[in-house]
């Protein structure tokens, strides 16, 4: 399969996912608790009067959180047209929340050559996995990396293969199976990622924040389970269970998805 039949592929996968899910968070990611975990996450960094870019704001779930939660300016875009239409209506419903100003555009995030604005924070969730091969995933951080002011921040949540293989060898140890990789995805190889944005921005940090919460959802719940005769559903993101692992603190590095911090020290 070439590269662009694969990348179409994707886009059609994108496309379903929107069609179906709706205003729902499960649109970018059926594990709700993991988003909302994010999004808390992301929020630590945002402050009030910011200029925000949301690269991949899917149907804007987490777009409006932010902005219903800080005084920003906040421009959310997304590859694909159906996300971003309910992402428009979403802002309507949350419009008497919303104390700063929120827009929401289709957009490419490997087309951004002639966008020529920067902001205080650039935040990019999930989207670079989805860009079928290295090739364009190095442009694609090299783009986001451009658009961050002097003294800005950009925000990467993505999944990396070093989280992915260290869950899998935790889970390995209790006789768990691998978690396979989506075929949609391609994983990020973190020094891949540091070194390629650390030709413009500098690495401020990288926060473990869902390693707690993966291994309480794919490590100990699912040994739970097989000890009471596999009753429950384990990918069920709604549990209490899955509320109460996503208010641990961080420990670790078993989470797949990470948060990269960059800063633009000129």
């Amino acid at each position: 399969m070439s590269a662009k039949d694969n990348m179409d592929q994707i886009r059609e996968f994108w496309t379903e996912q929107a069609i179906e899910h709706g205003d729902s968070p499960s649109a970018s990611w059926s594990d709700k608790r993991a988003i909302d975990l994010e999004i808390r996450e992301y929020v630590n960094y945002l402050n009030d009067g910011d200029t925000v870019f949301d690269i991949g704001c899917a149907n804007g779930y987490s777009t409006i959180h932010f902005a219903c939660q800080k005084n920003i300016n906040i421009s959310g875009i997304d590859l694909i047209p159906e996300m971003i239409d309910t992402a428009k209506l979403r802002k309507q419903k949350f419009s008497d929340k919303i104390s700063g100003n929120v827009e929401f555009d289709v957009g490419d995030i490997l087309k951004l050559d002639n966008h020529n604005q920067q902001y205080d924070k650039v935040i990019v969730t999930r989207v670079v996995i989805n860009l079928n091969n290295w090739e364009n995933q190095k442009r694609a951080l090299q783009n986001c990396a451009k658009l961050v002011k002097p003294g800005g921040l950009l925000l990467l949540s993505e999944a990396t293969i070093q989280g992915w293989q260290k869950l899998n060898k935790l889970r390995g140890e209790w006789e768990l199976e691998d978690i396979p990789m989506p075929s949609f995805n391609s994983y990020l190889d973190e020094e891949k990622v540091i070194e390629t944005v650390g030709m413009t921005l500098k690495l401020v940090e990288i926060k473990n924040f869902a390693s707690s919460y993966y291994v309480g959802t794919r490590v100990i719940k699912p040994l739970l389970n097989a000890m009471i005769g596999n009753k429950i559903n384990v990918s069920d993101p709604d549990m209490e269970w899955n509320r109460w692992c996503s208010l641990l603190p961080e420990c670790g590095d078993y989470g797949t998805q990470k948060l990269f911090v960059f800063k633009n020290d000129s």
